[in-house]
């Protein structure tokens, strides 16, 4: 989906396929037929943008295999979709039944992590629309902080100047900008905005290598949109492409009702790490069960304050009460990213994927519904954005 912008640029819109998991090419275009293709019936739309996760097994796959690529670019364009950005973070196994940690490996620091981040932005290359200014990639946030120590660090720093002389080679080969994003996570290396202000200055070229700014990510360690984004500004770190997802918010976690309902989003899949903000200062754990398990005997997050979970719920459907989602955090924050005289990014990306891990009764039962879901979420999204003053493109 694409918008303009009242400064007279485009804005895309898309929503990312890592919710469809898939570790092969064959995969990957059964998910273009099977998910993406009936998503972009249900809105009506000539064309629908989607930010393709290409595991690695599938991403070597087309780079050792032009005509694969080509048949890949031929089947989006035969299906009405188009690709502006691809989610790198995940390298693989997104869709085994716990990723948990394993989602952070390699990480930067790490000689495959840097090897599919350029084959990644080479693809991105030549699945662009012959029309789009540039294309965009968003990654892991340097590393899980605990496997970091100051060698690793400065690989994984050495990685990133890399990667922007290897992005400069890209554009000068085929004509085409691609950006990188570093994806600020909870517990992560990078886990705000202001940890990626370091790293990122360091890089010798920042345009080519800027943040992805996940809503929820941001709304989980309890950042304010306003300042997080000013600081980015200030320090001439460009958000390339922003995430549109929303956290889980629990007001009174003290409550015995209110334990009960986050206790039905503590899954073995993912990890949904738990933050709260008391006096000034930032707590967390590793996981809801922790949180949870922690409070039984006086440990863990303060329970007098709200907390909030990286757990990423429809935007257009919020957890019945006791509990909530921050989906005011995302407003806020695409206000700022848009809605001044010029955006701050044009890349825009719905990101649920944990459909499947919603607690039973939430979860949709078969594609149909989750087509339903994933196209509300996108409906939402637009509405949105037009809101603010953007004008929906055909």
């Amino acid at each position: 989906m694409r918008f303009r912008h009242p400064d007279g640029s485009t804005v895309h819109l898309a929503y990312c396929t890592n919710v469809h998991p898939a570790e092969t090419l064959d995969g990957v275009l059964a998910q273009l037929r099977d998910h993406c293709e009936p998503v972009r019936k249900r809105l009506g739309r000539d064309r629908l943008g989607i930010g393709l996760w290409l595991a690695k097994d599938a991403a070597r796959a087309l780079i050792t295999d032009p005509t694969a690529l080509r048949g890949l670019r031929a089947e989006l364009d035969r299906r009405g979709l188009e690709v502006v950005t691809l989610n790198g973070f995940p390298y693989e196994g997104f869709g085994a039944a716990e990723v948990k940690y394993r989602v952070y490996k390699p990480d930067w620091a790490d000689e495959e992590r840097l090897a599919h981040t350029v084959d990644l932005a080479r693809l991105l290359g030549t699945l662009l629309p012959a029309d789009a200014a540039e294309g965009t990639v968003s990654t892991l946030p340097l590393a899980w902080r605990t496997a970091v120590d100051p060698r690793r660090a400065e690989r994984a720093r050495d990685a990133l100047r890399t990667l922007a002389e290897r992005l400069d080679t890209i554009e000068e080969l085929t004509g085409r900008s691609i950006r990188i994003g570093l994806e600020p996570e909870p517990g992560c290396t990078v886990e705000t905005t202001g940890d990626a202000i370091g790293p990122l200055t360091d890089v010798a070229r920042t345009d080519r290598v800027g943040l992805c700014l996940d809503t929820c990510h941001l709304a989980t360690s309890f950042e304010q949109p306003g300042a997080a984004l000013d600081a980015l500004t200030a320090a001439r770190i460009p958000v390339v492409k922003a995430q549109l997802s929303a956290a889980l918010h629990a007001e009174h976690p003290h409550l015995p009702e209110v334990r009960s309902a986050l206790a039905a989003f503590d899954e073995p899949r993912f990890l949904h790490q738990t933050r709260a903000r008391a006096d000034g200062t930032l707590h967390g754990v590793d996981d809801l069960g922790e949180a949870l398990a922690g409070t039984a005997d006086g440990q863990g997050l303060p329970q007098g304050v709200p907390w909030r979970a990286h757990f990423h719920v429809p935007l257009h459907a919020a957890p019945a009460a006791p509990l909530t989602s921050t989906l005011d955090v995302l407003k806020d924050t695409l206000s700022r990213l848009v809605g001044g005289v010029r955006p701050l990014t044009r890349h825009l990306e719905v990101e649920t994927y944990t459909w499947q891990a919603l607690p039973p009764a939430l979860r949709p039962r078969g594609r149909a519904q989750l087509a339903d879901g994933i196209a509300a979420e996108l409906a939402l999204a637009r509405d949105l954005l037009t809101d603010i003053g953007l004008k929906e493109l055909p």
